[in-house]
């Protein structure tokens, strides 16, 4: 039977040098309480010390739901592994996170694996098995040629192999024992029955919690609620008591920042599509818009963060979910939600309205296995070789997230984000585009600054199709390089798109043809909305 404790007893126990693990998804169901708690004990007693923290994703968005960022402190923090890290400036302190900090100044072992195989991996320490072999991830920032996903200095171990199996180079990534486990989940019973009927998410907490008691160690569940154990069916309940050693109830827990407590994110009600956020006007808006025409009914697809997110509201302002119209478009996330509509900013990862929500290691698994056929996902850098970046760029150090698992296994590809940053204005007029102020960085570097994802190697070796879409210009991936083949109204090519970027494309389309005016205008009606095509 598990114990009911604080959250600052379910922490005394934590050693010097262990190793403890915990899941959020930036700030869905993170478990933020206990790794509070845990800070607290080292800031007031300086212990424990030299822990390594192993994160299969973001956890916590360090600012309302720090997370992660709790525990970033030098002495308490000796190492992290992480499948994507946080990196928003606070608008309140106007500060990066702290755990950026530290990796900027080297004062962590920092890596950054995929998250693919930040979960899958969990599954091999559960089974006691030497590691995890996957060929996701040949050729990028996790390949030791390339890095092997060491983000400091001070990252020195190769927690990354590179191997030969059956003539086949895969990569290969040893398991570890974990000492303690601390997730987050719905509700418990007095014997430590785990079930999330009242979360969006449920990721890698069962991976988690399985790994940690087959390495010994301990799990640390903060719920929100006890429940009678004769107060549910077995069938609700996800994880055994057995496998739970203490809870912490915190039943004032945010379930993400700036959403309290919404019981659409799980269908507990169903929102009214038309109460639905409209994406103001803005360039993310425009590129949202043009990439929305990329979706097909009746096509498993998958968002990532930034334009692509809004993609789906978008649609749904253009009146493509009218009546039963969103059962006819298939959208999902890295983090297992499924059907409903994907949301964007603190609110992404999750689903309004969703039909399923999948366990993250099973997620991964669809996911690697191509069944997710079409993907949206932003890009910082793609470069002239081919290379798409968001990994690694200038001070930013986010990890791959679920980016580099989606993109090898997408059949179709599309990638979003504006086309220079850092201080890019525009305005919008008269169905035209207008540069108000540049940003003072192309995204199209000669050379990307990280590999998260050869684009090139797919398009030509497996057959993927692949799409570039900016609030100016659109291109396609092809065999020979970028092929621009659209521009938008008022901008001048040469001016606005050939001199700003760091090479030449490879083919400019003749005659070029100029996106579409509805795209840039501030208004929303049937006249705007075009049927997309069938899968």
């Amino acid at each position: 039977m598990a114990s009911i404790v604080s959250a600052k007893d379910a922490v005394a126990k934590i050693s010097d040098r262990a190793v403890v693990a915990s899941v959020g998804v930036i700030g869905w169901i993170t478990p933020d309480a206990v790794l509070k708690a845990l800070a607290d004990r080292f800031v007031q007693t300086g212990s424990p010390r030299d822990l390594t923290f192993y994160f299969p994703c973001g956890t916590g968005d360090a600012q309302g739901i720090k997370g992660m960022d709790h525990v970033a402190k030098e002495g308490l923090m000796k190492r992290i592994v992480a499948g994507s890290y946080i990196n928003p400036v606070d608008p309140v302190t106007g500060r990066r996170p702290e755990l950026m900090r530290l990796i900027r100044e080297n004062r962590v072992e920092a890596y950054s694996w995929p998250i693919g195989a930040s979960m899958h991996w969990l599954r091999e320490v559960a089974r006691k098995s030497p590691g995890y072999l996957t060929k996701i991830g040949l050729g990028t920032y996790a390949d030791p040629a390339h890095g092997g996903g060491k983000f400091t200095p001070r990252a020195t171990d190769d927690l990354i192999r590179k191997i030969e199996l059956d003539g086949q180079e895969m990569l290969y990534y040893p398991t570890w024992p974990i000492d303690v486990a601390v997730v987050r989940a719905s509700s418990a019973d007095e014997f430590g029955n785990l079930s999330w009927e009242d979360e969006a998410l449920v990721s890698a907490n069962i991976g988690l919690i399985l790994a940690a008691k087959a390495s010994g160690g301990r799990v640390i569940a903060q719920v929100r609620r006890l429940l009678p154990s004769d107060g549910r069916l077995a069938s609700q309940t996800s994880v055994p008591g057995y496998f739970v050693d203490e809870l912490v109830v915190e039943p004032d827990m945010m379930m993400t920042s700036e959403t309290p407590f919404d019981p659409a994110y799980y269908s507990g009600k169903r929102l009214p599509l038309a109460e639905l956020p409209r994406p103001v006007m803005s360039a993310d808006k425009v590129i949202a818009r043009r990439a929305a025409q990329e979706v097909r009914k009746r096509e498993l697809s998958i968002f990532g963060f930034g334009a692509s997110a809004d993609i789906p509201l978008v649609m749904a302002e253009n009146g493509l979910f009218d009546g039963s119209g969103a059962r006819d478009y298939w959208f999902t996330t890295e983090h297992g939600s499924y059907g409903g509509v994907v949301m964007s900013g603190w609110q992404f990862s999750a689903n309004v309205n969703p039909d399923a929500i999948m366990d993250g290691l099973y997620q991964f698994d669809a996911i690697d296995g191509g069944l997710c056929k079409f993907a949206a996902l932003a890009f910082a850098q793609f470069d002239e070789s081919g290379v798409v970046n968001v990994s690694k760029f200038g001070a930013a150090n986010p990890g791959a997230g679920g980016f580099i698992d989606i993109a090898h296994n997408a059949e179709r590809l599309v990638f979003t984000g504006t086309f220079t940053t850092g201080g890019l204005q525009t305005s919008f007029e008269g169905g035209k585009l207008n540069i108000l102020q540049e940003g003072k960085i192309s995204k199209f570097a000669r050379q990307a600054e990280s590999i998260t994802y050869r684009v090139i190697d797919g398009v030509r070796e497996r057959g993927q199709q692949a799409r570039i879409v900016t609030e100016r210009a659109v291109f396609d991936v092809t065999a020979s390089g970028l092929r621009l083949a659209e521009v938008a109204p008022g901008i001048d090519v040469r001016r606005d798109v050939l001199d700003r970027m760091d090479y030449a494309p490879a083919e400019i389309a003749e005659p070029l043809p100029r996106m579409d005016q509805s795209h840039f205008i501030d208004t929303v009606g049937k006249q705007l909305v075009k049927e997309n095509v069938d899968a």
